[in-house]
């Protein structure tokens, strides 16, 4: 009876019960519990290919499930990437719709759409200033994202499979690339992107589940790609990015992950990124 109601706590908060999809780098197709809060905070270093120093992104984020179904994250970005000095740089919106469910006893098979809108205030070169190569100015660049470079909107799906302690998910999405609040998008860059990825994570520990307190280790690999789609600039990358992740009382996480170009065509501002990641989740919120 002890370990039945361990179990069904564990279920109930759906963190531990499902570590090995809290990917790194990527959303599963599984939501937050409904009534719950998610406080995230992502640093990013960037050594940038280009330049004499070393980009560094951060990103508060808010995350909140509004029922088993639906999610929505709200994130702003500062940085020193684009500027002379860190400052913030913009925000975006994301929200997430499961509409399909398939569970077994020790798999499930999840389906979700999600969207996403981000107004970004930066200049598509970075200034001179310093820390800053001045004769590296105007170097070519072909890679944007939603993530604090460029303003626009992604759509697309999502499918997850989890296996007893292996989960494996892909993505495919649209992007498309506006102007940033005060610069024009230069002509040679492309509007519309194909974004996708593959991920698979493995809960190493616990080997057996006897309290929601105990520590889980999680290990991943993941597969991040990127199309230009328009005529004039048809080009890609693939990505490489393992990981490790730490969760705490099944509500406190840390993730550590590298990022590195697998291949591709694609001139990039950066080709590496180290990630440190922390979140915290606050379950069963009651409305007032």
């Amino acid at each position: 009876m002890k370990k039945f109601f361990i179990l069904l706590a564990l279920a109930c908060t759906g963190v531990a019960a499902r570590a090995q999809e809290l990917y790194v780098n990527t959303e599963p197709a599984s939501n937050m519990p409904a009534n719950s809060l998610g406080l995230r905070l992502s640093n990013k270093l960037f050594p940038m290919d280009h330049a004499d120093y070393i980009g560094y992104r951060l990103a508060p984020e808010v995350m909140v499930g509004f029922s088993k179904k639906l999610m929505v994250h709200a994130t702003g970005y500062f940085s020193n990437m684009m500027q002379r000095q860190f400052q913030f740089e913009g925000g975006s919106l994301y929200a997430k719709y499961r509409f399909l469910s398939k569970d077994e006893v020790h798999s499930h098979f999840r389906m979700a759409a999600f969207v996403k809108g981000a107004l970004i205030n930066n200049p598509y070169y970075p200034e001179t200033g310093a820390g800053h190569d001045h004769n590296a100015r105007q170097y070519y660049n072909e890679e944007l994202d939603l993530d604090g470079t460029t303003s626009g909107v992604s759509g697309g799906l999502i499918a997850t499979q989890l296996l007893h302690k292996l989960a494996v998910s892909g993505t495919l999405g649209y992007d498309r690339y506006f102007k940033n609040v005060k610069d024009e998008m230069p002509l040679f860059f492309s509007r519309n992107a194909l974004n996708y990825s593959l991920s698979a994570g493995y809960l190493l520990l616990p080997r057996t589940y006897t309290s929601y307190k105990q520590t889980n280790l999680n290990l991943y690999v993941e597969l991040l790609g990127k199309s230009n789609l328009d005529q004039y600039r048809r080009n890609y990358y693939v990505d490489v990015a393992p990981a490790v992740q730490f969760i705490f009382n099944s509500t406190t996480r840390v993730d550590l992950s590298y990022r590195t170009q697998l291949f591709g065509d694609m001139a990039r501002n950066m080709t590496t990124v180290y990630m440190v990641k922390l979140e915290h989740n606050i379950f069963n919120i009651r409305k007032k």
